[in-house]
């Protein structure tokens, strides 16, 4: 145990150079910084997001809608920088009053309707659509069991476990540990529950996958946070098999990629406006190799 200790003020007061990664644009205050309406495309449905898990939780239910032929779930799907602080301009805070991505509009509606927060969208499209949401009482529950369980654990992997292990300007045992401990804990629910179920919900694919597997899958394969290793993925056995056989799906690699704008260029697509841009950016894959 770390021989530092630090003693609350009396008032907490906002220390702008508190460090970290997302020093910049954290806040203790809401609203926007500057006006700027978002762009809106030629579809219906309209998102404004980033390839986070939280963003790819939404591409991969669009797509996947697409790929069982709902041809009314085309989309256009905008970049927005979330460390350039985008997720603050006025129009981004009119469609997410909490300035953060994904968010969604559908203009199909008499009046457009804004939906924010991941799980709020894919309940959403699931219920507009009658797609990848069971329908008798007792599926339906359990998959919203899960969807829920993503949402409420998430935070303690990507603001808890992330923040401490992988970002935090400074490494301290006590929060590296006790985050650690749930997220394994968190791993091992998801283990002994897909020992016995092919899928998360049960025998069929869902939006509570969707939710799952961009946050939980990313972890156990080291793609975020590089901490497979020191979290032993490999001894979540049934959680690997379960997150290789979401990653064969031809729409999980589309929508894995959209909004991306780092790492390899063959695995980005800043923004997506129908399915061609998909055949454009293999295209320049090729070309480039």
């Amino acid at each position: 145990m770390s021989n530092n200790s630090y003693t609350p003020p009396k008032v907490w007061q906002w220390d702008r150079e508190s460090g970290g990664k997302f020093a910049a644009i954290n806040r203790p205050i809401a609203g926007a910084t500057h006006e700027k309406e978002l762009p809106v495309g030629k579809h219906p449905l309209q998102l404004y997001s980033l390839a986070t898990p939280n963003g790819v939780k939404v591409t991969l239910m669009l797509e996947e809608l697409l790929e069982k032929g709902i041809k009314q779930a085309e989309y256009d799907a905008w970049i927005i920088n979330i460390l350039e602080g985008e997720q603050f301009s006025s129009g981004f805070v009119a469609a997410n009053p909490n300035s953060k991505i994904p968010a969604l509009v559908d203009y199909s509606t008499e009046k457009p309707t804004r939906v924010f927060e991941s799980g709020s969208i894919l309940l959403y499209l699931a219920e507009k659509f009658n797609a990848f949401l069971p329908t008798t009482p007792a599926e339906r529950t359990e998959c919203l069991n899960w969807l829920f369980w993503q949402m409420a654990s998430a935070p303690i992997l990507g603001g808890g476990f992330g923040h401490f292990y992988a970002y935090a300007p400074e490494k301290y045992e006590y929060p590296i540990n006790r985050y650690t401990m749930e997220i394994k804990r968190q791993l091992d629910v998801l283990d002994k529950q897909l020992a016995t179920n092919p899928f998360i919900a049960g025998e069929h694919y869902s939006i509570a996958d969707m939710a799952i597997w961009p946050w939980y899958g990313a972890l156990v394969k080291n793609e975020v946070y590089e901490a497979a290793e020191f979290i032993e993925a490999h001894s979540y056995k049934n959680v690997l098999r379960w997150c290789n056989q979401i990653a064969e799906r031809p729409a999980v690699k589309r929508g894995r990629i959209v909004n991306k704008s780092w790492g390899e260029p063959s695995e980005q697509l800043r923004e997506r406006h129908n399915a061609n841009d998909f055949l454009t950016q293999t295209e320049d894959k090729r070309a480039s190799e």
